[in-house]
């Protein structure tokens, strides 16, 4: 089933308590880079209301016209918080910076721009690491990158980079305030308004195609199929794994179909058993997988010219 939501609940509040301060702030100094920020943390604050309802919906218990049940509810919404950081996000902090560039309005009050954006980076900076702490817990052995790639946590990836392009977009609009104030060239706000909209259309186009792959439907972790193998080797009612299919249904739940040769002396019961068998002992092994099918089969014959 989908997982635990505190680290989307953390980012939340964190966001909430930001977009106010930055959108003071923004309005005190006229800062595109600032109001860039705000809008940002705005838009932040949606999208962890849609993971919120996407786990949510996730949970449901499968119904007829829904066999496999809701588990890719998350990948949807998942899917639409990166649409939405590409626009809401992106698309506007870059808009925002050509109008800035074009028509061009003092930046004022830059020490107060430069708190706001000081405590928010703190703040951010919060939500992040314990957002990759979660990921740590997660991902055991694996390297972190790999786990980011390999992932079928999708909000878990969705929340990380979130996070991870606020972080950036902090640094940036930081950066382009104090050049801006030092220098009393207002273009240099401007930029950082762009920069920080780039930021966020490469994170929302990263988090797209990850999440596509896991809509359209993606196998499960390769240790899914490995531990399938494992429990027929252990069998000696169960020959051989002729064919293997496992599928991401959700964050922590897997559907595997296997085509099994069995010992050619059982009987209908005794397969029957042993399939039984085989499935639970599946599940104990692999706690994700949550549908499991198994067809005895018998090789397909050698064809000769």
């Amino acid at each position: 089933m989908a997982g635990d939501t505190s680290h989307i609940i953390q980012s939340l509040f964190a966001n909430l308590a930001i977009v106010v301060s930055k959108g003071v702030a923004a309005a005190f100094t006229g800062s595109g880079a600032l109001l860039a920020e705000t809008l940002h943390s705005a838009a932040d604050c949606g999208n962890q209301l849609l993971l919120l309802l996407g786990v949510k919906r996730a949970r449901r218990p499968p119904t007829a016209a829904h066999p496999l049940g809701y588990g890719r509810d998350v990948y949807f919404w998942s899917f639409m918080v990166a649409l939405l950081l590409f626009s809401g996000g992106g698309m506007f902090s870059i808009y925002e910076g050509v109008h800035k560039l074009q028509h061009r309005e003092p930046v004022d009050r830059v020490w107060l721009g430069l708190l706001i954006l000081g405590v928010s980076l703190v703040i951010e900076g919060w939500a992040l690491i314990g957002n990759v702490r979660e990921m740590n817990r997660r991902r055991g052995d694996r390297p972190f990158l790999r786990y980011v790639r390999d992932t079928k946590d999708s909000d878990l990836v969705v929340v990380f980079g979130e996070n991870l392009a606020a972080v950036f977009g902090l640094g940036l609009a930081l950066i382009a305030l104090v050049v801006a104030g030092e220098t009393g060239d207002s273009r240099w706000d401007a930029i950082g308004s762009i920069a920080i909209g780039v930021v966020l259309v490469l994170v929302a186009v990263f988090l797209a195609i990850e999440v596509k792959s896991l809509l359209v439907g993606e196998a499960a972790d390769p240790d899914v199929e490995n531990s399938a193998r494992a429990v027929v080797a252990d069998d000696p009612r169960l020959a051989d794994v002729l064919e293997c299919i496992t599928v991401q249904q959700g964050p922590g739940e897997v559907m595997v179909a296997l085509k099994i040769r069995f010992a050619p002396h059982l009987t209908a019961d005794q397969v029957s058993h042993a399939i039984n068998d085989f499935e639970q002992r599946l599940r104990d092994r692999v706690t994700s997988v949550r549908w499991c099918f198994v067809e005895p089969d018998l090789p397909e014959p050698s064809t000769r010219a």
